[in-house]
């Protein structure tokens, strides 16, 4: 998988479960953030296509526990996005423990979008992704 965007992160003690890893919740929670960083850095601000009455929104998530992380693990987000169709997103991401590069979590988190609270396109999205890409791809060949 070629993952565009990378969230380094630290394992916090209160994320942790009675056997001391990290909770399986929190998981989604890390998932999250990065899908929402990776959003913000290719020019997409959800505040302001809530504004607009869009809403960008999970619809279905599901993840391969592999390892568990403990307190003070680094750990590094990795995430990818395509277009499925007109409404839908499909953000590929993995959790990897650093620095041995140990793969904990494999998700795949399909989201739509919903336009005043129906089911709607979000061009801004695509075209933000597809410029960060080609972007990517300009920079890559100097």
């Amino acid at each position: 998988m070629s993952y565009i965007h990378h969230l380094e992160m630290e394992v916090r003690d209160y994320e942790l479960d009675l056997q001391g890893i990290v909770n399986n919740s929190v998981y989604q929670n890390y998932l999250e953030h990065a899908r929402h960083s990776c959003i913000k850095e290719i020019g997409v601000d959800f505040d302001l296509l809530h504004q607009r009455g869009v809403d960008p929104v999970v619809v279905r998530i599901e993840i391969d526990y592999k390892n568990s992380l403990r307190s003070g693990d680094r750990f590094e987000v990795r995430t990818s996005m395509q277009a499925m169709g007109r409404l839908r997103f499909v953000f590929s991401q993995e959790i990897v423990r650093l620095p041995k590069q140990e793969t904990c979590i494999v998700a795949q988190v399909i989201a739509a979008t919903l336009v005043n609270g129906r089911p709607g396109p979000c061009p801004e999205i695509i075209e933000a992704w597809n410029n960060h890409l080609l972007q990517k791809e300009q920079a890559a060949a100097l």
